[in-house]
């Protein structure tokens, strides 16, 4: 039962609404199928599959709110968790900060998040995808480690005022590692789709291949300021920093890179290269995503960066009414433009530099100014005149996405990726930083 149609949906939570003796009543469901490969030394060690559903009922009386969730829906179970939430929302404090719910609202036609093809694939399906993966590893005399996982899903909300939403999706993951046997070389790849199809396991797993054999046996540069090049897969866990930072409330309290003296922001500042547009579009077909929010608000294409100036803050809806502005919520999905180069063209135009396959551990250093630092791992790499010369010792960086992206010489095409941070999906390009600093070495691979 762990997929609901529309219809559904509606009927289910229709008949939860129905035992709502609330001022106000919101309904949220959600739930998915997901199943999984995980596999080490060149093996496959766990497979599973889950199933998961999940009401929760959010009852409101005043401006005191009670929530309570439940996975069993029949009709003793929905009265009880909505009594339950009802006696929750009568303990509770008043929320100063409390918001009605929204009536009915008029979203946008949703892009393919759904692909059926995706949804049904089979055990043998996934077996064999792995299989690929496994074999460029034996034929490459490597190590392999990897999980690859597809997932169908749903949401939907309903309150007491007639608003009504819902979507469903299917992705489809694969994290990959390979290391040489005697551990000294590593490389990695990782790819997100939501068409199965797209998923060539074998491609990507020999990108990680060549950067496993290529980086054995790496030199030590002496840590500094170097031009970089970032593949997505190392770009993402920085400007995710920045795109998921650019919230109002945080920018007008003073706590925020944002934020101004007197109260003021940073907002319609330019404040990165004007090559930078960075969006959210729920209809982007490589990106596709769900067109509401979770409190129901619609979500629209949003420029969030355009040729380097901030032009967009989330707003809170309890924010919004305070500032007396329109509410925004938060992105759907990120996009950033690219350019028309391939990786190899950015590689080809470098006279010195170093190639970044991966940045993990990713940890703040100073949120006022966005300074993070992490580690290179899984294939890094000597650029000179326009060539691959050698492998390099990692290293710790010590970097700001503002001043990255102010040190910005060329962007690539833009492609899919998964941050290693937070797991989630963007569309960005690969990009040839000047003056990125590395603080440190590190003896990891």
């Amino acid at each position: 039962m762990a997929i609901l149609t529309e219809e559904q949906a509606r009927a289910l939570m229709k008949k939860a609404l129905s035992y709502s003796k609330a001022d106000e009543c919101m309904i949220s469901l959600n739930g998915g199928d997901s199943a999984n490969i995980r596999y080490a030394r060149n093996s496959v060690s766990t497979s599973g599959s889950v199933g998961r559903n999940s009401l929760a009922v959010s009852s409101a009386f005043g401006k005191k709110l009670g929530i309570a969730t439940i996975n069993e829906f029949d009709d003793a179970s929905l009265e009880k968790v909505v009594r339950r939430s009802e006696e929750l929302a009568q303990l509770a404090p008043e929320n100063p900060e409390y918001m009605p719910f929204l009536g009915p609202q008029a979203y946008d036609a949703p892009g393919k998040t759904f692909v059926q093809s995706t949804a049904d694939m089979t055990p043998k399906q996934r077996a064999d995808m792995v299989q690929q993966s496994l074999q460029v590893a034996k034929d490459s005399n490597l190590t392999a480690a990897g999980f690859l996982e597809n997932s169908t899903g749903f949401s939907a909300i309903m309150n007491s005022k007639g608003l009504f939403a819902y979507n469903a999706g299917t992705d489809i993951n694969l994290s990959v590692s390979l290391r040489t046997q005697d551990g000294t070389g590593s490389g990695y790849a990782t790819r997100g789709f939501n068409d199965a199809s797209k998923m060539d396991t074998l491609a990507f797993t020999k990108i990680a291949a060549q950067k496993a054999s290529r980086s054995s046996g790496a030199k030590a540069l002496e840590p500094g300021k170097y031009t970089v090049i970032l593949e997505p897969a190392a770009g993402i866990v920085l400007l995710e920093q920045l795109y998921g930072s650019l919230d109002a409330r945080s920018a007008d309290e003073g706590r925020s890179f944002l934020s101004l003296p007197g109260g003021k922001t940073r907002l319609g500042e330019k404040l990165v290269d004007e090559r930078v547009n960075i969006y959210s579009d729920a209809s982007n077909p490589d990106l596709p995503a769900q067109t509401w929010a979770g409190d129901g608000q619609p979500l629209k294409k949003v420029n969030w960066i355009e040729k380097g100036v901030v032009k967009n803050l989330s707003y809170s809806r309890y924010w919004a009414q305070k500032k007396g502005v329109p509410s925004m919520p938060g992105p759907a999905n990120i996009i950033m433009d690219g350019g028309t180069q391939s990786l190899e063209d950015l590689i080809k135009s470098t006279e010195k530099g170093i190639l970044v396959t991966r940045l993990w551990y990713i940890r703040p250093v100073d949120p006022k100014t966005l300074l993070y630092t992490g580690l290179t791992r899984d294939g890094t790499f000597y650029i000179e005149n326009g060539q691959i010369k050698f492998p390099v010792k990692n290293f710790r960086f010590n970097e700001s996405p503002i001043i990255m992206l102010n040190n910005l010489e060329a962007l690539g095409k833009s492609e899919r990726t998964i941050s290693g941070e937070s797991g989630e999906n963007a569309l960005i390009p690969p990009m040839k930083i000047r003056d990125f600093t590395f603080s440190s070495l590190s003896d990891a691979v």
